[in-house]
């Protein structure tokens, strides 16, 4: 069985919403901070190059057959998510900027936007199509899906009492 026709589109659309989801909110965050405008301006557009850049690595990558590998081959896809993050890593470690944009960006925000792991129903799509095995897409699944449809109502809840919630986000 092949992946069905209409699955890019929905991973193409999924991804440009949560995208412009993280870029409204980021902008809004840095106007509600008060941010002088030259440095909103600045941060926003610098984040968003790196965000966007990213993305386009990321696409890059996989349309160039990077991660894609054989049963019998090691997986790659971990260098691809284990490299953003030892760059975020310092970026926090190293940069006043990027502690103060931490800073700015409401906790709230940054769980309800789990939202786009509802994406996580493409596991299940591409097990039932034969492409994946069920001891990954089963949990995968089930459990992203599970957590973003569940991250709006965890980020309202924790928005509303962040000493009563902080259970409920950690779980």
């Amino acid at each position: 069985m092949s992946i069905p026709t209409y699955l890019p589109y929905f991973v193409a659309v999924g991804t440009t919403a949560t995208l412009i989801a993280i870029l409204y909110g980021f902008n809004r965050a840095l106007a509600h901070a008060h941010w002088p405008a030259p440095d909103r301006k600045q941060t926003f557009f610098v984040s968003a190059a790196i965000l966007l850049g990213w993305f386009a690595a990321a696409v890059t990558l996989g349309a160039g057959g990077v991660y894609h590998v054989n049963a019998s081959d090691v997986p790659t896809i971990q260098y691809g998510i284990l490299l953003p993050i030892l760059i975020g890593a310092f970026m926090i470690w190293r940069s006043e900027t990027t502690k103060r944009i931490i800073a700015t960006v409401p906790q709230q925000w940054l769980v309800s936007v789990q939202l786009y792991r509802a994406l996580g129903v493409i596991f299940l799509i591409l097990y039932a199509t034969g492409k994946l095995p069920g001891q990954f897409a089963w949990p995968a699944g089930v459990g992203d899906i599970a957590v973003g449809l569940l991250a709006p109502v965890v980020g309202l809840a924790y928005a509303r009492a962040p000493h009563k919630a902080r259970g409920l986000v950690a779980a």
